[in-house]
């Protein structure tokens, strides 16, 4: 079992990560929205949420223990 504040300090992480995906997220249906959107702005932005999602998903692994069938 995981040492308790070892996991509430990973929840704690993924808690800011998942809302910074969320605020990324809005950030780029705001900017596709404008007219001449920064094209390359918006890439770089579904960029580093994909990676946020990818540490999101590590953290999440790290958390569910091991469970042999």
């Amino acid at each position: 079992m995981m040492d308790t504040d070892k996991e509430l300090e990973l929840r704690a992480r993924l808690e800011a990560l998942v809302q910074e995906h969320r605020d990324l997220d809005a950030a780029i249906e705001a900017l596709m929205a404008q007219s001449g959107a920064d094209l390359l702005q918006v890439q770089r932005l579904k960029k580093r949420k994909l990676k946020l999602k990818d540490e999101i998903s590590l953290l999440q692994d790290m958390m569910v223990p091991d469970i042999i069938a």
